[in-house]
């Protein structure tokens, strides 16, 4: 936090501004003076306050720069006499259990099928994992607790109970109070017990402001502070407070942004949320390691944010930390030390040192006392006082023995009967008074909420333009898409005749405008996926009800979609040239309007209804199928098999389409013209001797039609129109209501304990972490640590000196500056940075959050493709080589790897793809064990590394990102970026003594790092310290107990502490509150030091340039060939997907689904004419597989891309040509399975073709077709930039293709400028070409007994005679006269065969289905050949330095 901010005064909140008396009640509620603080939460200090007469206990955070604004509030809020707002939170003998062990299995697409040991499995339940163990404390109003313990010892647990979330643990014991309330009674008041998890979770395109306005907005209370105006003073005095507390005001107009979505750094989105939890105003706060990724300064001075509201407000203030400082250490005011559940310290914060080291513990002065608390049960760690080598306790049961004997222990005890105390009583019918007072008095009496349901929409409303707004790329592709589609589709159906022909011509186009409307409603699946998180966040702080979120959706889609809805009906409606009338043009705009409010609420209901997204995507694309078949387009109403009729009764697509074909052809005339009607022709003009043939409705013997007729005939009328209005408006209002319950259910996954994922085909390797027995099964340790062989492994230096690889170049980089370009102008985030790293040395990068450390080791490690680089980056005095991406490790600061591979799986694969291509396999390979070794990773190697949650903690996949950096052998330097980032004292220490090892073995490290403790900072030999602006500060040696550093700043006015780490001091003298409004950039580049450090590094570069390269360039961009990759990412993907049971089985699912489905739809189809159209929609149908599949493979897709992105590609792992080549082979197997899924149920169902001839080609057709619509999905999703963008896309591409396929449209009726190119172009035309040509070829065709044409011939003339020129014509060729000596009443059926209707549809004979098969296979291939090409046009080249 830079010193501007942290020293820039808030406006002021006095009287006489008027708003701001508000601020202390906005952060919690008034708080009278008479209240009972209790003596250890304060120094024994006091100041009289003369203006009230009161003492007010001086707060240990009482320097904090915003204390006298919050003391001047509270005087306000007691003058106007409102309640106070204090609860306390006292628990007893609390014991948490969880389901199940540290280890389970992870199903494959084989083992899953496994039915014996599924049964064998199923009667060994697994065990209650005891989480925390007989817990008890008390946090009063106005005190701090600070939880430690390492990782997996059950802070987070109990900080998550203690907020009152008991969710997803199997079983909760004991007593917990809040004030005098019980748990049940306390959850109408949730938003008052909140807790910050770890997790920053936010909507990435809304700006700070507008984050925190949102926030700030849903806890208004009613009753305001007499000196402020209205609500909307309140909420902006209200934010101004907020960022100006957490030293963000400058952020304000900033995305919060997030991993893929540029933003504010790591450090200022952790703040934004602090922010966020600190606006709900709530009486009990639970921080879960809310200083990650925070620096030094920036978390000593939330904790004491955290620490003068706690005091002033009378907060009870619940906060876990890794890594706290003593200067974050001492503001607490009781300490809770926990250690695998078992609570074996709970006391003052000054007793707990005195108690350990009474046990025989050391610790260094030094030493953060708070991970000297949580190592005294760490063989490798904890260190022993001499005499009591054989008598201190070595177990954390033990010390929880000594802790139980002690005058701590009854002293502490005697607090747990505070919930039953006056005072608790008192303060908590306060509380509801207050609380009641706030909420606004049109809510009922037990919501948890502060504002009225329409405030809530309103906000709601706002927020969610905003987020539209944000994400502008995504709005103006799916308007211009729907533009584009409008005028596509329009042209295709441009000017339909009002004769026969344009029946179905109309019929299409309606059915088109329903199709598209509904196509593009399914990105609300993906959609809803992306904002869950958010809501369920939301609603554990009680910001609003998930109602009010739904009703904002509904009021932002109404102008979005009308605006959709009318610029698509306008283009499709004249270009089509339906009926020229007002009144039908806006029945038309109404229905189409109100179909695409429908579907967008349906699929939102689906997604809001499962709590995956492969369980939503599988539903809604087979839910998509039904509703497309069943819309009566594709099988009239009088021709459904009655075991799926009721489809079409729940089908909102089939009102719509009643409607609309209703309002088209009501009070038509339409004339039977071409083939439907029999004769014509040369000589045939009389219609006395004519019919129409193969019109629905049409009276036999008559040469036209009615339109009513026409819609009787398909179960249609005029009168259906405003009912079908109406059933559609019912039908979105039961979406909306399945909606909002389900989103009103949707609840954060709080009681998740991590557990570990066995490939069930690593069972045997994975014995030992399966046992049923709890004492064997594996313990969370931290990394590199747990047993007595890590630390022989890691400081082995014959061990070391043998195996690893030493470093002889020199890495330099002068006069750097990096410029990125912003809506405001250029930014620069790099300014003249000088710096080197050579062999053998350990580097510190510093600053405070955002002053560019991870930009300057992206810029340095060739990572940036953004931006303008200048000045010079060398290694041995020359330019960078195009292997030194590969040669120079970087471990990232988020732990990227591929989920479903192995430990060893990912370490072999770096160390196979990166290591010189001379090395043989084995070798690559025992090197890969080496590291295995160094790391600690024997009991993990075989274990997925999975998500967090479920696979590697934190810390072990923070290993695993380093381990994968070491088994490439990095020769010139390894960039580590917040290596120590969520890792606990110990973790962290062991992490930089393991990379002290490196560096003493000629390894050059260069490590961003926050928050080092005094032990920690010692470890490095230099320092570049950086502030805001990429500004150097620093850069030299450290010094032995940095007494280098310390000399610096102590000679330009800034002299550190005796007892204040120094790493600590210097992140706050250069940005701090202790910064003094210097310029220490100024100051360092006038100091002798910066003048010695530039000459140093010119002396470097010259010496460097004189000697030969100590770096070998082998000359190669990627140490394997491309075959080699190929292979190696094939195998990968292969095991990827072999072990991704969801993925696999919904693409499975999906098919068998389809297929029954299509195939007892079009059961066994007849021969008449009526049933050759259904052979085509069945085969149409078929289609309609790809958008489901498609939806859920984009993500998985964009998944790996990522992933590929973010680490892989940067580091010149493999090629873009075999990234695209693994996913697409890995795939084709599947593929195969699929089409024969699909097949099997389906081919024999409809009654198609026995012959093998027939069936074989018909398959191998549908195998194409797999592939076809899989490489149009992956070239989709290549270049989206995301899987909504993606999910909007895939509409256009599948409606352009299915409109020009000649099936909506018949060839002979496409406009001529589409139709002699894009119809060409169009895959599915010759997919729908060959499968019809093999289903329906020489099929015999008779005709039922209303298809006929009947007519009567001319007196005294047989029909043969009579049809004798009509047969013989190009019209007539197909027809069969089947009374041709009849005098009257000719019987002409339209074909004779499936020959003569495949002809109407462009395809001849039969080898033109083997034809447009071998052009589905040239489009298999070619949309593949996509994949690769927009790859390759995504991926961009480096920047480098200019």
């Amino acid at each position: 936090m830079d010193a501007a901010h942290l020293s820039e005064k808030p406006p002021a909140f006095g009287l006489a501004t008027g708003g701001g008396e508000a601020m202390l009640n906005s952060l919690n509620g008034p708080t009278p003076t008479s209240s009972r603080y209790p003596s250890n939460s304060r120094v024994d200090l006091e100041s009289t306050r003369e203006d009230v007469g009161e003492k007010i206990p001086l707060s240990k955070a009482e320097t904090w720069h915003l204390m006298p604004e919050i003391k001047a509030n509270q005087e306000q809020n007691e003058r106007d006499h409102f309640k106070g707002r204090k609860l306390g939170v006292t628990w007893k003998n609390l014991t948490v259990k969880g389901i199940g062990a540290d280890a389970a299995f992870n199903e494959n697409v084989l083992s899953q099928f496994n039915i014996p040991q599924k049964v064998k499995e199923s009667r060994h339940r697994p065990p209650l994992k005891t989480i925390l163990d007989n817990s008890h404390g008390c946090v009063r109003p106005g005190e701090m607790l600070l939880v430690l313990g390492r990782p997996g010892a059950g802070c987070t647990s109990l900080l998550k109970v203690l907020s009152n979330r008991r969710k997803g643990f199997a079983q909760v014991d004991g007593d917990v109070s809040f004030g005098s309330m019980s748990p049940k009674e306390a959850e109408h008041y949730r938003g008052q017990i909140v807790i910050n998890t770890e997790e920053e979770i936010f909507f990435p395109t809304l700006t700070v402001r507008q984050t925190i306005d949102f926030a700030t907005r849903m806890k208004v209370p009613s009753r305001l502070p007499s000196t402020v105006n209205d609500g909307v003073d309140f909420q902006q005095d209200q934010r101004k407070f907020l960022l100006q507390s957490m030293g963000i005001t400058h952020t304000e107009d900033t995305k919060v942004g997030d991993e893929f979505i540029r933003g504010v750094s790591g450090g200022e989105r952790k703040r934004v949320s602090i922010a966020e939890t600190l606006a709900t105003r709530a009486s009990v706060f639970c921080w879960d390691n809310s200083t990650r990724g925070l620096d030094a300064s920036t978390a000593l001075e939330y904790t004491r944010a955290v620490r003068a509201l706690t005091d002033t407000v009378g907060l009870a203030s619940i906060v876990s930390l890794y890594q706290a400082g003593n200067g974050i250490y001492n503001l607490f005011d009781k300490v809770l030390v926990l250690d695998e559940g078992r609570q074996i310290f709970y006391g003052p914060m000054r007793e707990a040192r005195p108690f350990m080291e009474g046990l025989g513990f050391m610790c260094d002065d030094s030493a953060n006392v708070a991970d000297f608390l949580t190592g005294v049960t760490v063989p490798t760690e904890r260190r022993v006082r001499n005499g009591y080598e054989d008598r201190f306790p070595r177990t954390a049961e033990a010390i929880r023995d000594e802790y139980e004997k002690t005058s701590i222990q009854i002293d502490m005890s005697k607090e747990y009967d505070y919930p039953n105390t006056v005072e608790a009583k008192t303060n908590t019918d306060d509380f509801k008074e207050a609380i009641t007072q706030d909420k606004d008095r049109y809510l009922l009496q037990d919501s948890p909420l502060t504002t009225s349901f329409a405030a809530q929409v309103k906000a709601c409303v706002t927020r969610q333009y905003q987020i539209v707004w944000g994400d502008k790329p995504t709005f103006i592709l799916k308007q211009v898409s729907t533009l584009v589609q409008a005028l596509v589709v329009g042209s295709l159906f441009y000017a339909a005749p009002d004769n026969s022909s344009g029946l179905f011509t109309k019929s299409g186009a309606l059915f088109f405008a329903l199709l598209y409307n509904s196509l593009t409603a399914m990105s609300e699946v993906t959609d809803s996926f992306a904002g869950r998180p958010v809501l369920a966040k939301h609603k554990s702080f009680a910001l609003y009800h998930p109602a009010a979120f739904c009703v904002a959706q509904i009021a932002t889609d109404i102008p979005i979609l009308l605006f959709q809805a009318s610029q698509f009906s306008l283009v499709i409606y004249f270009m089509t040239g339906l009926r020229v009338e007002a009144g039908a043009f806006f029945t038309f705009w109404s229905i189409v309007y109100s179909l695409a409010m429908c579907m967008t609420a349906l699929f939102r209901a689906i997604g809001a209804g499962f709590s995956t997204f492969d369980g939503a995507t599988k539903f809604s694309g087979f839910w998509f199928a039904a509703v497309v078949i069943y819309t009566g387009f594709f099988i009239p109403k009088s021709q459904m098999h009655p075991w799926f009729v009721w489809i079409y009764w729940i089908d909102p697509l089939a009102y719509g389409f009643d409607a609309l074909m209703s309002n088209e052809f009501h009070g038509q005339i339409v004339n039977c013209v071409n083939n439907n009607l029999i004769p014509n022709g040369l000589g045939y003009a009389d219609g006395a001797y004519q019919s129409c043939a193969g019109v629905r409705g049409a009276t036999q013997g008559a040469t036209f039609v009615t339109g009513d007729q026409y819609l009787q005939a398909l179960s249609y009328s005029h009168s259906h129109i405003w009912r079908n209005f109406g059933i559609l408006w019912t039908w979105w209002a039961l979406f909306v209501a399945i909606t909002i319950y389900c989103t009103s259910n949707w609840e954060a996954t709080y009681g998740q304990n991590g557990f570990l994922l066995v490939p069930r085909e690593n069972a045997k390797r994975n014995r030992r972490l399966l046992r049923d027995d709890p004492e064997s099964q594996l313990k969370d340790r931290s990394a590199f640590t747990g047993s007595e062989t890590t630390i022989q492994a890691t400081s082995n230096d014959e061990h070391l000196n043998k195996h690893l690889i030493r470093n002889t170049s020199v890495f330099t980089w002068k006069n750097l500056t990096y410029t990125v370009k912003t809506p405001s102008g250029d930014r620069v985030l790099l300014d003249n940075v000088h710096g080197y790293v050579k062999p053998g040395m350990l580097g510190a990068l510093m600053g405070s959050s955002g002053a560019g450390k991870t930009t300057l080791l992206d810029v340095l490690a060739q990572r940036k493709t953004e931006g303008t680089i200048q000045g010079s980056i060398l290694v041995d005095g020359r330019d960078l080589s195009v292997s030194f991406q590969r040669s120079a490790g970087y471990c990232e600061q988020l732990d990227v790897h591929e989920p479903l591979a192995t430990v060893r799986e990912a370490l072999e694969f770096s160390a196979l793809l990166r290591q010189s291509r001379d090395i043989p396999r084995a070798e690559k390979l025992r090197y890969v064990d080496t590291i295995v070794s160094l790391l600690e990773m024997h009991d993990i190697e075989h274990t997925l590394i999975g998500r967090v949650g479920a696979g590697l903690s934190v810390e072990q996949r923070k290993r695993l990102t380093i381990g994968v950096e070491l088994v490439a052998k990095p020769s010139i330097l390894i960039f580590l970026d917040e290596p120590t980032s969520g890792l606990d004292g110990q973790a962290a220490f062991n992490t930089l003594r393991f990379l002290r090892k490196l560096s003493e073995v000629g390894q050059a490290v260069l490590v961003t790092i926050h928050q080092p403790s005094a032990s920690l900072f010692a470890q490095f030999d230099h320092l570049i310290l950086l502030a805001k602006g990429g500004k150097t500060v620093y850069s030299g040696p450290i010094g032995d107990d940095a007494e280098t550093i310390k000399d610096y700043f102590g000679r330009h006015g800034a002299p550190c502490p005796a007892d204040t780490n120094p790493a600590e001091h210097m992140i706050d003298v250069v940005s701090g509150a202790s910064s003094q409004g210097r310029d220490w950039n100024q100051v360092w580049l006038e100091s002798p030091e910066h003048r010695e450090f530039v000459a140093e590094i010119d002396t470097l570069i010259a010496d460097a340039a004189a000697k030969p390269l100590g770096t070998r360039d082998d000359g190669h961009e990627f140490a394997m060939t491309l075959w080699e990759q190929i292979r190696l990412v094939t195998r990968r993907n292969n095991m990827s997907l072999y072990r991704n049971t969801d993925y696999v089985n919904n693409k499975f699912a999906l098919h068998v689904g389809s297929a029954l489905f299509n195939g007892f739809s079009f059961w066994m189809i007849g021969d008449t004419v009526s049933d050759l159209q259904l052979r085509l929609f069945t085969i149409f149908n078929f289609i309609f597989v790809a958008p489901g599949v498609i939806a859920q493979l984009q993500p998985l897709f964009i998944d790996r891309r990522n992933i590929y992105e973010i680490r892989e590609k940067k580091s010149k792992m493999y090629s873009w040509i075999a990234f695209v080549t693994g996913l697409i082979v890995s795939e084709i197997p599947y593929l195969c399975i699929c089409a024969v899924l699909y097949f099997l149920p389906w081919y024999w169902t409809v009654g198609f073709p026995n012959h093998s001839d027939r069936a074989g080609a018909f398959f191998f057709v549908m195998l194409c077709y797999e592939f076809v619509y899989t490489g149009i999905g992956q070239f989709v999703a290549a270049y989206a930039p995301n899987a909504v963008f993606a999910a909007l896309v895939n509409p256009v591409v599948i409606t352009v293709l299915v409109s020009f396929c000649g099936v909506l449209v018949p060839f002979s009726q496409i406009q001529e400028f589409w139709r002699y190119w894009i119809y060409y172009l169009d895959p599915f035309n010759y997919l729908m070409g060959s499968l019809l040509v093999f289903a329906t070829q020489d099929v015999p065709v008779h005709c039922g007994d209303s298809e006929f044409a009947l007519f009567d011939p001319p007196p005294r003339t047989t029909c043969a005679d009579y049809l004798s020129s009509y047969l013989a014509s190009p019209l007539g060729a197909g027809a069969n006269l089947v009374n041709p000596d009849a005098t009257s009443q000719c019987r002409v059926c339209q074909y004779t065969s499936g020959s003569d209707y495949l002809a109407t549809l462009n395809l001849g004979e039969y080898k033109d289905g083997w034809r447009d098969a071998a052009i589905v296979v040239i489009f298999s291939i070619s949309s593949y050949v996509m994949v690769y090409l927009l790859m390759k046009l995504r991926t961009k080249a480096s920047k480098k330095a200019q």
